[in-house]
């Protein structure tokens, strides 16, 4: 059999090292259009976590690779004339020219036939092969070549960037903030052998083009970093490797494969510098490569290929996915710099979501107590009544909402019950609520709660129209205040277009017939959510005023009830969302078209109940529509935040999606916290972070790095009612308020100290 590499990268000659050493009778053969002491990039970065396989794969050159690394257990990050130090992570790196050469040999010794400076010009120079690499880098002319089959996406990045050399003595992962009359700069640097180290200097294209850069040359370009960072490099200097100013490129492909050719690394998909990982994604590649032919053996080169992209998708998909949160928060670095040097630190640290509050405290449990007290001291600014700073985790952190107390910033996110008789709430839901709220969370929502009876989005949801339902929430409000510190917030809202549906767990997501009780909805215009469901009504404006009318009814009647603060629903595609959603709202008057004819009458309703609610009210939001510039964006959501601020909203709940059942959602764990961070920094407004937020470690990662005010959680308490009191056990937050009828089943603090009840 013939293998043949086009590409002499890492990923190229691991995997013909691999299959030639599995298969010693097989013609393996690598070609590259370099010289073999030619190499572009200075270090190459590993985990401690992915060297494990590469001794599996390959003893000879694991052992050779890992006597060349530089070791490093710290992370240091210089910003505002301060250094801050993160410890217990774990790195190796060691010259990218050592890598290759170290393979090259090995590749030799196993019987590899290596071709250099060959210029392939085409596949059909390759037609007795019975596979082919494309392992040609990230330009791949293989990929190339191929596009109408591989289907490759580049999404090329808002930052520049040159990858430099330097003799400038370092320990650690090194990361430096350099504000500049043109704005930012930015330093990923790391040692890689003795005597030199990585140093990539970064900006956003902006800045870029403020201080002139466009057009710099190699000379040019070293010049201007080796002074700007004089006083970090000192005597020492900047090297180049062909640094030129370069824009990163995001490679996603629909597929990898096609007949005998597979595209591995850089080719097939990219993960940003900012996570180390492009060159352990390629040697990963060719690892899983190698094995699954050898479980498949060389016969079925089809077989063999669909069995690797399928098993080896998902792990690329979730290292890219770290890799563009990571690249993203680089590209928005600049909203950071009124932060501390501690919680940029943090917030650094955790930006790609692989590293959480709690595993770094298991890490480096200083640096949480540091990023904790200043978490407090912030807060101590900020807000009355703050105690005084302690290292207690953010999450049991008082927070004041607008006059309105918060013991604690963890938050029972709204969760519909479907419980309800004609609106009514009744036991069940006192029990849900009130254990939610004896289990200690600082504020608890209600349940979508509707103010007309055609709001409803099925014949169980709760309502707040009547004075029986009115009656109702009062008992369950006297019954959590009476009995914890929770606060209470109802959520108020209209179904929309979609309302008159089944219980969710009694049918399919499907309309009522009319003679199983359904009714007409409303919507901007009658075009319906789904294909097939029956068409609302177009909402004249009689119908505009009643349903306003009926939000301010509501509002009056959730006073009476002695709610402490009103969430009005703006979200999830129901009556307010669809009026902001271009996907939905194609009205040719005042109330569509434009994002102000858009926005218009969800203010309307805003300023409405504002006139006869004095306590908070705070609005809950879908900030985008994941539909790309066809739907809402959240650069829209900015714009609608800022004006609800300006009518008094003290704080948006950030959510996403539900307008069109055709939203492309990339799901994953705290996927919309991004969009409520920067709705934060862009509308200067607080926010509340929801959206997989799956436990206190997720939300204090949120809160401590700066990324919302906020974190409500919902599935997490419908499995556990008594999280932030459980939260409190796992931190040792002996004040935290049991309820006194709990107290002989609650931890027991040290000896001596004096436990708080609610009552």
């Amino acid at each position: 059999m013939r293998i043949v590499s086009i590409g002499g990268g890492p990923a190229g000659l691991y995997f013909s090292l691999l299959i030639k050493k599995a298969f010693p009778r097989s013609d393996v053969a690598v070609y590259e259009r370099n010289r073999p002491e030619d190499t572009f990039g200075w270090g190459v970065v590993f985990s401690d976590e992915t060297l494990g396989a590469f001794e599996d794969a390959d003893p000879e050159s694991y052992a050779e690779i890992t006597s060349k690394f530089s070791y490093w257990r710290d992370i240091e990050t210089f910003y505002d004339g301060a250094k801050t130090v993160s410890t217990g992570h774990g790195f190796c790196a060691l010259a990218r020219r050592e890598l290759l050469q170290i393979l090259q040999r090995r590749c030799e010794a196993v019987g590899v036939d290596l071709h250099f400076e060959h210029e392939v010009a085409s596949l059909e120079e390759f037609a007795d092969a019975d596979l082919i690499l494309g392992a040609d880098g990230v330009n791949s002319w293989v990929r190339g070549q191929l596009a109408e089959h591989f289907e490759p996406q580049l999404d090329w990045r808002r930052c520049r960037f040159t990858w430099l050399g330097t003799d400038m003595p370092m320990d650690a992962f090194t990361f430096i903030f350099k504000p500049t009359e043109w704005g930012l700069f930015q330093v990923h640097a790391y040692p890689f052998t003795e005597g030199l180290g990585t140093f990539i200097v970064e900006c956003h294209e902006d800045v870029w083009h403020r201080a002139g850069l466009e057009g710099s040359s190699e000379e040019e370009t070293i010049e201007f970093c080796q002074a700007l960072f004089a006083d970090h490099l000192g005597s020492h200097r900047l090297f180049g490797n062909r640094s030129i100013w370069r824009q990163f490129p995001t490679v996603r492909c629909r597929t990898w494969r096609h007949d005998n050719v597979v595209l591995v690394g850089d080719a097939a998909h990219t993960a940003h510098f900012s996570i180390g990982s492009g060159t352990k994604l390629a040697m990963e590649d060719a690892i899983a490569l190698a094995e699954t032919f050898g479980r498949f053996g060389l016969d079925d080169v089809a077989g063999a290929l669909e069995e690797y992209e399928e098993n080896r998708w998902v792990d690329v998909l979730k290292l890219q996915k770290a890799a563009q949160t990571s690249l993203e928060w680089f590209e928005n670095s600049s909203r950071y710099l009124d932060q501390t040097p501690e919680r940029l630190t943090f917030n650094l640290m955790t930006r790609s979501k692989r590293i959480t509050f709690d595993n770094l405290g298991v890490r480096d449990p200083e640096l949480i107590r540091d990023v904790a007290l200043d978490f407090q001291r912030q807060n101590r600014r900020h807000y009355r009544n703050a105690p005084p700073p302690s290292p207690r985790p953010p999450i049991f952190t008082p927070y004041q909402l607008d006059d309105l107390d918060l013991e604690n910033r963890m938050v029972v996110s709204p969760m519909c019950q479907y419980s309800a008789t004609d609106g009514v709430v009744d036991d069940w839901h006192l029990v849900h609520y009130g254990s939610r709220a004896i289990g200690g969370a600082g504020l608890l929502i209600t349940e979508m709660t509707d103010v007309e009876a055609e709001g409803r989005i099925s014949l169980g949801c709760a309502g707040l129209w009547n004075d029986d339902q009115e009656a109702a929430w009062r008992r369950i409000v006297d019954f959590v205040h009476a009995q914890s510190r929770t606060k209470v917030c109802i959520q108020l809202a209209h179904a929309g277009r979609k309302a008159s549906m089944h219980h969710p767990w009694d049918a399919d997501d499907r309309p009522l017939r009319e003679d199983e009780g359904g009714w007409r909805s409303f919507g901007p215009t009658d075009q319906p959510f789904h294909a097939g469901w029956p068409a609302p009504k177009a909402m004249d404006h009689q119908d505009l005023d009643r349903v306003k009318r009926a939000f301010v009814d509501s509002a009056l009647r959730a006073e009476r009830a002695g709610f402490d603060a009103i969430e009005l629903h703006m979200a999830h595609g129901y009556l307010l969302s669809s009026f902001l959603s271009p996907l939905s709202n194609r009205r040719q008057d005042a109330y569509g078209g434009s994002l102000e004819n858009r926005m218009r009458y969800p203010l309307e309703v805003f300023e409405a109940m504002r006139a006869v609610w004095r306590k908070p009210l705070i609005v809950r939001v879908s900030a985008t529509d994941w539909a790309g510039e066809d739907g809402q964006t959240v650069a829209e959501t900015v714009e609608l935040a800022k004006r609800l601020k300006r009518l008094g909203c003290p704080l948006i709940d950030v959510s996403s999606a539900g307008n069109s059942p055709e939203s492309k959602v990339e799901y994953g764990r705290m996927y919309q916290v991004p969009f409520a961070e920067q709705i934060r920094y862009e509308a200067e407004m607080p926010v509340m972070a929801v959206g997989a937020i799956l436990g206190a470690d997720h939300a204090n990662t949120v809160l401590a790095a700066g990324r919302a005010d906020l974190t409500a959680l919902a599935r997490p308490h419908l499995r556990d009612p008594y999280l932030t009191l459980h939260a409190a056990e796992h931190y040792e937050q002996w004040q935290a308020p049991w309820p006194g009828q709990y107290l002989l089943g609650a931890p027991q603090p040290p000896r001596g100290h004096q436990r708080k009840t609610r009552r």
